[in-house]
């Protein structure tokens, strides 16, 4: 993936989600976005996976190569994986977006908002089973999917 980024710098880019392990304990999360904020890292998407022991703190963030450093630093346990991202009007637009996601029999994981975005509009994150085909049904069904360029600031 990275190869064609380089050799077509216009190139669809995905976005990237952290699925970071935290103990279940006060103020974990507060310290975890500390050291995001002062970093200047931004949280474009948030979702918070509680059991009684841990949690997995989902995010998107802007500047993933900052924050992959930052966590690998402070010693963090997680993950970074490539997630679709589309781009939502109104909330009427969830359900196309679902519509034309179950027309392709994509199956869905999970769906969670993003809480910010640079130009103003809301967005989707969206983890399924094949996100190129996904990518490809949405844009179809003249939905807009955006990739980690229009997410950073």
């Amino acid at each position: 993936m990275a190869s064609r980024v380089i050799t077509e710098p216009d190139s669809y880019n995905p976005v990237i989600q952290f699925s970071i392990h935290a103990d279940n304990k006060v103020g974990r999360l507060n310290e975890l976005l500390g050291l995001l904020n002062v970093q200047d890292i931004h949280i474009m998407a948030l979702s918070i996976l509680d059991t009684t022991d841990s949690s997995i703190v989902r995010m998107i963030v802007d500047y993933t190569e900052k924050a992959q450093e930052l966590l690998a630093s402070k010693n963090f346990s997680f993950v970074a994986t490539e997630i679709l991202a589309v781009e939502i009007n109104s909330e009427a637009e969830i359900h196309k977006v679902t519509s034309a996601l179950v027309q392709a029999e994509i199956n869905i994981h999970y769906i969670y908002a993003f809480v910010t975005r640079p130009n103003g509009k809301s967005a989707l994150a969206i983890s399924l089973e094949d996100n190129d085909l996904a990518c490809e049904t949405l844009k179809r069904h003249q939905l807009k999917v955006i990739g980690q360029s229009d997410i950073t600031r």
